[in-house]
């Protein structure tokens, strides 16, 4: 999806679907957002380690260890916004499946759940060849439907979903 330009630097190409290139997604508002929280963030967790670090020199000694977290946190935020960006490429490039078109049935299961419940249906819609189904894993998922639409709307009315 990279094509070489004269002077030598690689240069991404249109996606399949005409809508332009495959970076374009990172100047639209919101990840400009996801891009200023992500600095604000670096920064606001380094100036708190570099606090920390001054606390500790004056003596407080539990200061030492948020000296090296805080640090530590702007790192994994650093790593998290760069796995995103990666992942999304991947999915504008159609190297993996987009998680957010689920199917119909994945929509009315709990949240966190839709995405693991289609990887599972896609190995077991190949199946094994050879292999019958197992009727007490088959008992079993009958329970766990019927325990999910019996608390499907449980909570609603006291605003805990």
């Amino acid at each position: 999806m990279e094509n070489a330009d004269p002077a030598g630097a690689a240069v991404a190409e249109a996606p399949a679907d005409g809508s332009g290139p495959a970076w374009r997604f990172l100047i639209r508002p919101r990840w400009l957002g996801w891009h200023l929280l992500m600095v604000v963030s670096f920064f606001g967790m380094g100036w708190l380690g570099d606090w920390q670090f001054h606390r500790a020199l004056t003596g407080n000694g539990l200061s030492w260890a948020y000296t090296f977290e805080w640090p530590l946190f702007a790192v994994f935020a650093v790593v998290f916004w760069a796995r995103t960006i990666r992942d999304e490429f991947r999915i504008r490039r159609g190297e993996i499946p987009d998680p957010r078109a689920i199917s119909a049935e994945a929509e009315n299961l709990p949240a966190g759940i839709a995405g693991a419940v289609q990887a599972a249906g896609a190995v077991q819609a190949g199946g094994v060849p050879g292999e019958e189904e197992d009727e007490e894993l088959s008992a079993y998922n009958a329970y766990l439907a019927r325990l999910n639409a019996e608390v499907r709307h449980h909570g609603r009315w006291h605003g805990l979903r």
